[in-house]
């Protein structure tokens, strides 16, 4: 595909490298290439069962491909010793689709957890790092002995965000970030989520369905569709291009309201100049066969 083979190695934060992922007689992903660039969001965009989470999952180390090579920060999550992805986690952060804090620990303990994993910092410390990622994310210090069952979604929100930074990563993921939030609770979490962004440098790779924060959000989007990336570009090089799935993504109201927000779109009709879109494969024997 070209994204991989248009883009420098050194460049790359995160490389798929001609990804199979097969279950039985079901293809999920099919000889996918993809380089996620350093300082960029990267968002993934696909219909239920197009493999998106899968996917996630892959560049976190929580599954293997059938066949092919995942790559984070130049090192394999394939093939790499042990020791060394266990060094590799902490410089990425991951915020979970509903927040997954842990519903018997406070605010603080669940900010903390990672802290006291690291086994390097004295109690005062975690407690000072614990509240300046509180405060980094607008949660105030008096919130930090609630439990979770005491907390609104848009605060179990911002203290999954505050836990996923807690390490300092240089890797940020978000899995559906803005699901089950109000219009104005996700405005303002995109908001927090463009700011921080900015201000640490990440990179980020984004899970999501909804257009508002795909729009907000994106320097690229990823399409997953017939089991491979059928287009990466800009959210306005994407919305011109001919595939249904992104034809019915983009048709509704709500993606003619969020489009309405972006200046400069591409007539629509063929592929637009900046989209890629990967070459067919059939062998779908060469994945399972290894």
């Amino acid at each position: 595909m070209a994204d991989a083979a248009t883009c420098d190695a050194t460049d790359c934060v995160i490389e798929l490298r001609k990804l199979w992922t097969v279950f039985g007689p079901q293809v999920v992903h099919r000889d996918i290439s993809l380089c996620v660039k350093r300082g960029e969001i990267l968002s993934l965009v696909g219909g239920s069962g197009s493999g998106k989470s899968t996917m996630l999952r892959q560049m976190l180390g929580l599954e293997s491909p059938t066949r092919g090579d995942v790559l984070v920060f130049g090192h394999s999550l394939i093939t790499g010793d042990p020791a060394e992805l266990r060094r590799l986690r902490n410089r990425w952060g991951v915020l979970f689709q509903e927040g997954a804090l842990y519903s018997a620990l406070s605010v603080f303990e669940n900010v903390a957890t990672p802290l006291r994993e690291l086994k390097a910092l004295d109690e005062g410390l975690i407690r000072d790092l614990v509240i300046l990622k509180l405060e980094m994310v607008g949660i105030e210090a008096r919130h930090a002995e609630k439990m979770p069952s005491a907390l609104s979604g848009g605060m179990i929100k911002r203290i999954g965000l505050a836990r996923a930074l807690a390490l300092e990563p240089e890797l940020l993921f978000l899995d559906e970030p803005t699901a089950g939030l109000d219009p104005d609770r996700s405005e303002s979490f995109v908001t927090l989520i463009a700011e921080i962004r900015r201000e640490l440098g990440l990179t980020v790779v984004m899970v999501t369905h909804d257009l508002d924060t795909l729009v907000s959000l994106s320097d690229r989007v990823a399409v997953l569709a017939d089991q491979q990336i059928v287009a990466i570009g800009s959210v306005q090089q994407i919305a011109s291009a001919t595939h249904q799935f992104i034809a019915n993504f983009f048709q509704g109201e709500r993606g003619k309201r969020a489009l309405e927000a972006i200046k400069d779109i591409g007539a629509a009709g063929g592929t637009p100049e900046g989209v890629e879109t990967p070459a067919p494969v059939t062998n779908i024997t060469a994945a399972q066969g290894h």
